[in-house]
């Protein structure tokens, strides 16, 4: 637009009128834009058609050829004519979205369920919502024929919610879950998802979830039905149950059908989160933004037990948005903003689409090079395209370029200038780890260990063997000696002196014999004490 804004085109399509003159005219390519208040015509595209357009003395002729096909007069600073439809609807055809893309960004959602949303006219129609096969559905989703069940689900919210606990999950998420416990509305059969590192943890979510949910309906939660998981028989909870006035109906032991629409529910997700990650190419950590994400889908998704209502919508009582959604995994380009980049560097980052911020604003991505969950406004998505294998270092150890062995053996002070002059060549390889400092994304992230480890060889000089003479010493040990005895066993001569470390609380005496070390003796002397030298003798 003029003024740096824009609008919104909501189809694309010819336009067939009549001119002021009597002559037909076809517009093409006429991009519908319910924001603008007056019908524009575009001189440059009737010249690309072949029209010829002349202004003079405030009038407007439009003509191709000998013909005249419009005129008109000026108004402000355009020109304006006259002309009506030749057909009562413009007839205009919406951009096109194929049904299969539409499955994709509902997490491969059932033809019934796209059905649905395109007879509302949430989503568009297309050439009908025929899909292609799908493999990944194949994955996620093929399953062994059911048993039918009638059941008569509850008409006002929160009259009873099911719950249920999965996992553990064979890889833990990016924040180091390994369960996930889900909260379903029997009436809305709205679901909430929590991941949990531990079972334990699911009191603390169902309190989170009771305040919440009483919150924003303004009703009361009456019952809620679960196994008889010890996470769901302590004490504590059982207490909470009885405080709030919450039925708590605990199924038969090892009889999960009566905890049916979690157990279904759980299902459903696990069916999604298997398709996504196979599409997207993610590895199994993605598993809990997975979770979140086929949570969010599944309650703006037609549901049957519903007679294929939106769950979000009945759970509101507003209209549900779709524009928003993308592919799951899809590639992303965040903006950077000016605070956190400098003139030459680039202005986006490649990152990985992975959720919808539910309670944050913005789209979640992943960020492969920094290793880190990132939200953003302005993202630039590519929804056919996927950045595939993506590795998952949470803590990557990398071998130095050299192993040190220490030794208590001293050297020479001709051997330590030697050792000096190499580290200061560099020939000696540095003691730098290189690991990656990966910034937490709202739960402590641990990751495998890198694999493929590769040793190289030391580029530290050969020095040959040490040979020691008589009149030099070997420390053995590091322990101060308890006793004269103790004292000639740490060092000793041929002759029968005996030489120890100097302690910092004696004396200095006489400076006899220096003990060769890796530093500049400061406290190593021989020590001759004159009643150590009778009692020696």
């Amino acid at each position: 637009m003029g003024n740096t804004s824009f609008s919104k085109i909501v189809g694309i399509g010819d336009v067939h009128i009549t001119t002021n003159v009597g002559c037909a005219l076809v517009l093409k390519d006429v991009r519908h834009v319910p924001d603008l208040r007056l019908n524009l015509i575009s001189g440059t595209a009737l010249d690309q058609q072949g029209y010829l357009n002349r202004f003079k003395q405030g009038t407007w002729k439009l003509s191709k050829g000998s013909l005249v096909v419009a005129r008109g007069h000026i108004c402000g600073t355009l020109y304006k004519t006259h002309a009506k439809l030749c057909h009562p609807s413009l007839n205009a055809i919406e951009e096109e979205i194929s049904p299969n893309l539409w499955h994709r960004r509902l997490g491969h959602l059932s033809v019934k369920g796209l059905t649905t949303l395109a007879k509302k006219e949430v989503i568009s129609k297309g050439k009908g919502v025929a899909l292609d096969p799908c493999e990944h559905c194949l994955f996620g989703k093929q399953h062994r024929v059911s048993f039918s069940s009638t059941r008569k689900n509850h008409s006002e919210l929160l009259s009873l919610v099911h719950s249920d606990v999965c996992g553990p999950i064979e890889e833990e998420s990016l924040g180091g879950s390994r369960y996930f416990v889900t909260f379903i509305d029997d009436a809305s059969r709205k679901v909430w998802a929590y991941c949990l590192k531990s079972k334990d943890q699911v009191f603390d979510r169902f309190r989170l979830f009771h305040a919440m949910v009483e919150t924003e309906t303004g009703k009361k939660l009456k019952c809620l039905r679960s196994d008889n998981g010890g996470e769901y028989t302590s004490r504590e909870f059982s207490a909470y149950c009885a405080a709030y006035g919450i039925r708590h109906e605990k199924t038969v032991p090892r009889t999960p059908q009566h905890n049916g629409v979690a157990e279904r529910m759980n299902r459903t997700i696990m069916e999604k989160v298997r398709c996504m990650l196979s599409m997207a190419k993610l590895p199994k950590p993605f598993w809990g933004e997975a979770v979140l994400t086929a949570c969010y889908l599944i309650n703006r998704s037609p549901s049957v037990p519903l007679n294929f209502e939106v769950p979000e919508k009945k759970w509101s009582r507003r209209d549900v948005s779709y524009s928003h959604l993308k592919v799951f995994g899809c590639k992303a380009f965040a903006h950077v903003s000016k605070e956190l980049r400098q003139k030459l560097d680039l202005k986006s980052n490649s990152c990985i689409f992975i959720g919808y911020g539910d309670e944050e604003f913005g789209y979640r991505l992943w960020d492969p090079e920094v290793k880190k969950v990132v939200r953003s406004r302005d993202v630039v998505f590519h929804e056919n395209e996927f950045h595939g294998c993506v590795p998952i270092i949470r803590q990557q150890h990398t071998p130095e370029d050299e192993v040190t062995v220490s030794s208590n053996i001293p050297l020479s002070d001709e051997e330590m200038h030697d050792t000096t002059e190499q580290e200061s060549d560099g020939s000696v390889g540095d003691d730098d780890t290189h690991s990656d400092d990966i910034p937490q994304q709202g739960e402590p992230s641990s990751e495998d260990e890198a694999e493929g480890t590769h040793v190289r060889r030391s580029t530290r000089g050969i020095v040959p063997p040490r040979k020691y003479s008589t009149s030099e010493w070997i420390l053995v040990s590091e322990e101060e000696p308890a006793s004269i005895a103790g004292m000639r066993e740490i060092k000793k001569k041929v002759e029968g002196e005996i030489c120890r470390y100097l302690p910092p609380s004696f004396l200095e005496v006489a400076k006899r014999h220096l003990i060769p070390s890796r530093k500049e003796p400061s406290n190593i002397e021989v020590l001759l004490h004159p009643f150590m030298e009778v009692a020696w003798r």
